[in-house]
């Protein structure tokens, strides 16, 4: 009988399975920031002065981006960590849409001696979700 179950519902308890597995996928990953919402980010910026780095794409930039943003996008994050060096000691939050990106663009600066890492859980998704501002356009290419 419990076979019978199994077999009939193949679909559905792999479903369960994948489902369970991407909700513990943040947990189980090492991350090289300490993830923020959008109110600690907020408080962030307003106390130490963070800086925001955006590691989206550029068109994805242009749609709406985090005021004050920096756009340097993940593929090109080794290459132009030189921008960022002068923040080297100052609380840096990376933001992307969903919040994979930025983890992958503040683990490679870790490797370069940043201390002050932060990710911007949920992404720029969860800044928007949360009521917060958004600017339009390529500033800060």
């Amino acid at each position: 009988m419990p076979m019978d179950f199994v077999n009939q519902n193949v679909m559905l308890i792999s479903l369960v399975v994948i489902s369970g597995f991407a909700l513990l996928w943040p947990f189980l990953m090492p991350s090289a920031a300490n993830a923020v919402t959008p109110g600690e980010a907020t408080t962030l910026i307003n106390r130490e002065d963070a800086h925001i780095v955006d590691v989206r794409e550029v068109g994805e930039f242009a749609e709406g981006h985090l005021p004050n943003a920096l756009n340097i996008p993940l593929a090109k994050v080794t290459e132009r960590v030189g921008e960022l060096e002068k923040f080297k000691d100052k609380p840096i939050i990376f933001c992307c849409a969903s919040g994979m990106r930025s983890g992958k663009a503040s683990a490679e600066l870790k490797k370069q001696g940043f201390t002050k890492l932060y990710n911007l859980a949920g992404g720029v998704d969860a800044w928007v979700g949360a009521g917060y501002p958004v600017k339009k356009g390529t500033r800060n290419k």
